[in-house]
């Protein structure tokens, strides 16, 4: 089943529905000793439309017995494909056509349709972790404070796209005050006044933004990082890190790893799972579990590296940086559909 957010990124505007379609039946496969080459898979292309939709379209692919739901959208779409196969047999693609796609560029899956779809036909699965926060699951992070409130905000105002996004991060700063949390985690409570604490199964939040630089898909651990507040400078050079993979080496960040934490803040609010904006009370309970997510992922030992290992401070982003740039160009010359 590929499920299609039509409302996202440049879905409507480039057909990228047609486009799917048309390099899905691309996928094709020849058994030992037969001559013939067929279509890999059967196809069910489904839009959503409204919000939580295409957690129902997965539920039904899983309770049918499909072999792979595809999340065709942005981070939104992809928590919501994932969660209704989380824990199931049914394997997981992402094909990326949002602002942030977190997983994807974790997973090293291509920006472009065709070459995500390529990854589906690799048919290389997989078994990640997910965790769930008061037992709602997120795939790549969780958040309270500063982040938590950018996202809803954003998610309030017209317009998608990087810009709108830096210009919310830029207005929000000015207002926020940080917050006093207590973490319990190992055994042990930590409690820190804090910018955000972001819980992080993979890497980064999106956009190449690493905020976990060391964070593995599956190695059954989550990677927490918090934030201080700090002032206009000492921010912006952590916020710089972030953009060069070093955001554990700033004397303003704290990070550990556990398999599971409770957080407890002052007062009930704000956070984002994914990137898409909720509400929690006080007391929060996060938890991983381990391979119970089947992921279509990249088979090139170079993509891997991300999953197994910390990525490469500094050039890594800037060789990925290099990559979205190469995809962007790309794009401009395709036909329209």
């Amino acid at each position: 089943m590929i499920i299609i957010n039509p409302h996202a990124g440049v879905v409507a505007t480039q057909g990228a529905d047609k486009l799917i379609a048309e390099e899905a039946h691309k996928l094709v496969y020849c058994n030992p000793g037969e001559p013939q080459w067929k279509h890999a898979y059967d196809i069910d292309l489904r839009l959503t439309e409204r919000a939580g939709h295409a957690a129902e379209l997965a539920r039904e692919a899983v309770e049918k017995g499909y072999y792979g739901v595809v999340a065709c959208g942005g981070d939104g779409t992809v928590n919501e494909a994932a969660s209704g196969v989380c824990g199931s047999k049914t394997a997981l693609g992402v094909i990326p056509l949002g602002s942030g796609n977190g997983l994807a560029r974790h997973l090293g899956v291509p920006m472009t349709v065709r070459g995500a779809m390529k990854v589906i036909g690799e048919d290389r699965i997989l078994n990640a972790d997910y965790a769930t926060a008061n037992g709602r699951p997120f795939f790549c992070t969780f958040g309270v404070g500063f982040d938590a409130e950018v996202t809803e905000k954003f998610n309030n105002r017209p317009g998608r796209g990087l810009n709108n996004y830096i210009r919310t991060v830029m207005e929000e700063y000015f207002s926020y005050k940080s917050e006093t949390y207590t973490i319990i985690a190992n055994g042990r409570m930590l409690t820190e006044r804090a910018l955000l604490v972001a819980v992080c199964n993979a890497s980064q939040y999106g956009n190449n933004a690493y905020i976990a630089p060391h964070a593995s898909i599956k190695d059954g651990m989550l990677d927490i990082t918090i934030l201080h507040h700090g002032n206009l400078i000492t921010d912006s050079l952590t916020m710089l890190d972030m953009l060069t993979g070093l955001t554990d080496k700033s004397p303003d960040t704290t990070t550990f790893r556990a398999s599971q934490l409770k957080i407890i803040r002052n007062v009930e609010g704000a956070v984002h799972f994914d990137g898409e904006p909720a509400s929690l009370p006080r007391e929060i309970n996060v938890e991983c579990h381990p391979g119970c997510l089947r992921l279509f992922s990249t088979a090139r030992k170079s993509r891997m590296r991300a999953l197994m290992a910390p990525e490469i401070p500094i050039i890594s982003p800037i060789v990925l940086t290099m990559r979205d740039l190469r995809f962007k160009v790309y794009n401009l010359f395709q036909p329209k559909k």
